[in-house]
C-alpha cells in the first residue's frame, strides 16, 4: 500500500472568499495582526500499489481529472 499527500491549492490571483471569510472572523474575535488566510484542500489517498512511480502517476491523473481545476488550482502531490 502506498500514501499520498495530495494539496490542492488556489493559484495567485484567484479569489478566495472562504479564506478571507475565515480572516475577518478571526478579527472579529480579536486577533490582531493576521495580514491573511488561505484556503487549502488536503487529500491523504491509499493506493493498493506497490510501485511508487506508477502510485504517483494515478494520483497525477487523479488531480487532472477529478481532484483539481487547473484554471483556478495548483496540486502538489507527495508520497508519505
Amino acid at each position: 500500500m502506498v500514501l499520498a499527500e495530495v494539496r490542492i491549492e488556489l493559484k495567485k490571483g484567484v479569489a478566495d472568499p472562504e479564506g478571507a471569510n475565515t480572516r475577518k472572523a478571526l478579527e472579529l474575535l480579536g486577533f490582531k495582526g493576521v495580514d491573511g488566510v488561505s484556503s487549502i484542500r488536503t487529500w491523504v489517498i491509499r493506493l493498493d500499489e506497490k510501485d511508487p512511480k506508477k502510485a504517483r502517476a494515478r494520483v497525477d491523473e487523479m488531480c487532472r481529472r477529478l481532484l483539481s481545476n487547473p484554471v483556478i488550482h495548483n496540486y502538489k502531490i507527495e508520497m508519505i
